[in-house]
């Protein structure tokens, strides 16, 4: 029997993960929120994990694994933000900003250029990784305390940085990709 339906599995079981979260940082209950969002990000690496040692990388798994990285990831970072301002607009508008531009973009590209197969890159893994640790910091610094101001006002601007850089490579990098396509009499839709 094969298992190969498991990664998506467990992503889409971190999907379901939202609407707990929002609920647990709406009720300001931020031990247990630490507790969901780590069990998230365990399920993230297992899938990968899984998916990567058996051969069981499909396209839907590779749609749906950063859909629900950046569900979780709004959620908390508007969650954070909307319940007590532990974010600044300004970086909760960035976040939210880039992941509409990317996810238009893909939009766009599926629809008049060709099917999309997702390749998040380095930046932007690490822009997901920075926000992530932020994200965590914030809950254990509302949860238990103890993390300086210093280091997480730091990781706000790494993570601010981190997703103008990023979110400017996709733009660059698709744009690219598009005029090539479209040169190379690509199979416009």
């Amino acid at each position: 029997m094969s298992l190969a339906w498991l990664p998506n599995a467990i992503t889409l079981a971190r999907m379901v993960m939202v609407l707990p979260l929002w609920w647990l940082l709406a009720r300001g209950d931020y031990g247990w929120a630490l507790a969901l969002a780590a069990l998230a990000g365990f399920s993230d690496a297992l899938d990968g994990v899984l998916a990567k040692r058996f051969g069981w990388q499909s396209r839907l798994g590779g749609l749906l694994d950063p859909i629900a990285d950046k569900l979780l990831l709004a959620v908390a970072f508007l969650s954070l933000w909307w319940y007590g301002g532990h974010f600044p607009t300004w970086l909760v508008l960035l976040v939210l900003c880039r992941d509409v531009v990317i996810l238009a973009g893909a939009g766009i590209w599926q629809l008049r250029i060709a099917p999309l197969e997702a390749a998040p890159t380095r930046l932007s893994k690490a822009n997901t990784f920075f926000q992530i640790v932020l994200v965590l910091t914030v809950l254990v610094q509302l949860g238990f305390g103890g993390v300086p101001g210093a280091a997480r006002d730091a990781l706000v601007y790494a993570v601010a940085t981190l997703t103008v850089a990023s979110g400017v490579d996709y733009v660059v990098c698709w744009s690219r990709k598009a005029r090539q396509h479209v040169r190379g009499g690509g199979d416009e839709r």
